[in-house]
């Protein structure tokens, strides 16, 4: 099962480089002085990304974790 925990790895890796360009998003659009409503409808669009992103590294840990137990 050492195919698992590897595949696991990688699908956490994915989301994690995820979150940080979620987190490099956001951060830009808020350096970038804009107004309220505008900043609110930068970080509508991120969310539904970030919840993505999230949900692939948790799954990619679950892999792990199931690799390791089977393996």
């Amino acid at each position: 099962m050492e195919w698992l925990i590897w595949l696991g790895a990688l699908v956490s890796l994915i989301g994690l480089a995820g979150l940080v360009w979620c987190i490099i998003k956001v951060w830009r659009a808020r350096k970038a002085g804009l107004d309220d409503e505008t900043l609110r409808a930068e970080i509508r669009k991120v969310v539904p990304l970030n919840t993505g992103a999230l949900f692939l590294s948790v799954i990619g840990l679950m892999l792990v974790v199931i690799g390791i137990l089977l393996g």
